[in-house]
């Protein structure tokens, strides 16, 4: 810890990113701030890193079943920022619109990805990416403004001396005429100047009248100058909005990302990596300290490593080894505070919070010789019971006194999974201990039929029946192990925290079990902001 601020509640996932979603909706569902992705560009080329070159409709397939997702996870006032080359950048528009409503479509960004051409390009040189900015609600959603810059700052003068210290002067005349607004106007050198053209002056009379009285119109260092009104750096609005044309000396290109990534592996270079100040960019206009990111096709990590670096939570999946050749050293890199590429400088990094590694569980289910769904030997029943509570959306909480009560999902509603076959006398046993106004769902094996309908607060279910037909089995499940990092990279074995058996016993149960996420907090809300009119009262 280095300060305060630190943020530990990150999460790195590894698997597949479609199975990782899944996971992530039940707990993440309308809280993330801001999605950014850079998926496959679908180029045809042979990345080391991502399975690229992929059949056009079939990518695009693939990307509709995250999207769908993304879109779920998404809070009100959050958005979606993807980039894209030309390849695939107009499909993958008209899919967003489908996706997303065409109306929440906020701008296509382009970004000077290259700082010089490509002289061996066989039609044009590519020097820019596409990134397409989806809104969940447009209406309401509004981009942060950009911090003003120095260049910006540096405009500002004061030759006159003024006390309220730098200003910069713009124009008093407008085009949206007003005979009210059309009159002479007298310079202190005795010159009488009036609107150029059809147009009228911005101020009523009256109104020029208080300006002058408070030195706000400039008339030049000879007083002959057509009037203008001196606008106040220390008044201006302390943030700027961005343009859709990101330069690389703006946001950075790709030999500045492939820098960035030196500096952690320096053997293996990531072939797509996104420059820092990119995403600094893109979290800046979407986000605030503490909001949610997600980045679905984590790459070499730059965009926990910009989110660690600015406060913010993140959540990245990546299903490639270079979740452990760059990503892992990158984020311990950044958390020790080593990592001074980037945007380490400008945002002043020191270092500090963490993150958790979490891998995908084995399937739930798995079909016996005799072709039939059962649970899945992998599975003790501590690890059951959590993906059953996450399953069936409760939060996984076992109550130190009453063994049932493994999980809930509101103060009276709550889950038991065992793998007992279920008799009367065991459902009554349960019903003694129940309080009035409580509700349970029970997940067995088996039970006698008598149960079914024993008790109106007692919902009994078999296991593989609830689950077939909502779920995709026989691959990575959907729920989530927290793991221990790997330390030694050539011979890895990724352990499941809390994978003891547990013996299925009226007893207590540890709320320490570890093999789902924590309860995850909202993200911030955003308020409306004015807009400047043209003409002032």
């Amino acid at each position: 810890r280095v300060s305060d601020k630190d943020i530990f509640d990150n999460r790195l996932i590894f698997g597949d990113n479609l199975l990782a979603l899944k996971a992530l909706e039940a707990e993440f569902s309308g809280k993330v701030k801001c999605v950014f992705i850079d998926p496959p560009y679908n180029t045809g080329s042979a990345f080391t890193h991502y399975d690229d070159g992929l059949e056009h409709s079939i990518w695009l397939s693939l990307m509709r079943d995250r999207l769908e997702i993304i879109r779920r996870l998404l809070s009100d006032d959050g958005s979606l920022w993807i980039t894209i080359d030309d390849n695939e950048a107009h499909y993958l528009k008209v899919l967003c619109d489908e996706v997303f409503g065409r109306v929440n479509f906020v701008a296509n960004a382009v970004w000077q990805k290259k700082y010089s051409p490509q002289n061996d390009a066989k039609w044009l040189s590519d020097n820019h990416d596409h990134i397409l900015i989806f809104a969940k609600a447009k209406a309401t959603w509004r981009p942060y403004p950009l911090p003003r810059t120095e260049a910006m700052d540096a405009r500002y003068k004061n030759p006159d001396n003024d006390i309220r210290g730098p200003w910069k002067s713009s124009g008093l005349d407008v085009k949206t005429y007003s005979a009210e607004y059309d009159y002479p106007i007298t310079t202190p050198s005795g010159r009488v100047v009036t609107p150029p053209g059809s147009s009228c002056w911005r101020l009523s009379k009256s109104r020029f009248q208080e300006y002058i009285a408070d030195n706000r119109i400039w008339f030049g260092p000879d007083g002959k100058s057509v009037p203008a009104i001196k606008r106040f750096l220390s008044e201006v609005k302390q943030g700027t909005v961005s343009k859709t044309i990101w330069t690389y000396q703006e946001v950075g290109h790709n030999q500045d990302a492939k820098k960035e990534v030196l500096a952690f592996n320096s053997e293996d270079v990531f072939d797509t990596p996104k420059p820092e100040k990119l995403i600094q960019h893109i979290l800046t206009l979407a986000t605030r300290f503490g909001d949610l990111v997600l980045d679905s096709f984590a790459g070499s990590g730059t965009t926990g490593a910009v989110a660690q670096k600015m406060g913010r939570r993140w959540i990245m999946v990546e299903l490639g080894e270079h979740c452990h050749t760059h990503i892992i050293p990158r984020m311990k890199k950044v958390i020790d505070g080593t990592d001074q590429g980037g945007i380490s400088k400008a945002v002043n990094w020191q270092g500090g919070g963490g993150f958790r590694y979490y891998r995908l569980a084995p399937s739930l289910l798995e079909k016996d010789k005799w072709d039939n769904w059962v649970i899945s030997k992998e599975y003790n029943a501590a690890m059951l019971a959590a993906a059953m509570a996450k399953h069936e959306g409760f939060v996984y909480n076992p109550d130190e006194a009453l063994y049932w009560k493994q999980g809930r999902s509101t103060e009276k509603d709550y889950i038991f999974t065992t793998t007992n076959f279920i008799t009367v006398e065991y459902l009554d046993g349960i019903h003694e201990e129940m309080a009035p106004g409580e509700s349970l769902l029970l997940c067995c094996k088996s039970y006698q039929e008598a149960c079914a309908d024993r008790y109106p607060s007692i919902t009994v279910k078999k296991i593989p029946n609830m689950l077939l037909g909502r779920c995709e089995f026989g691959r990575d499940d959907y729920s989530l192990n927290i793991a221990n990092m790997p330390v030694d990279l050539d011979n890895r074995e990724v352990v499941a925290v809390g994978s003891e058996p547990v013996k299925n016993s009226r007893r207590k149960v540890s709320k320490n079990q570890s093999t789902l996420f924590d309860e995850g907090g909202e993200a911030a809300d955003t308020g409306d902001r004015d807009e400047n009119p043209e003409r002032e009262p």
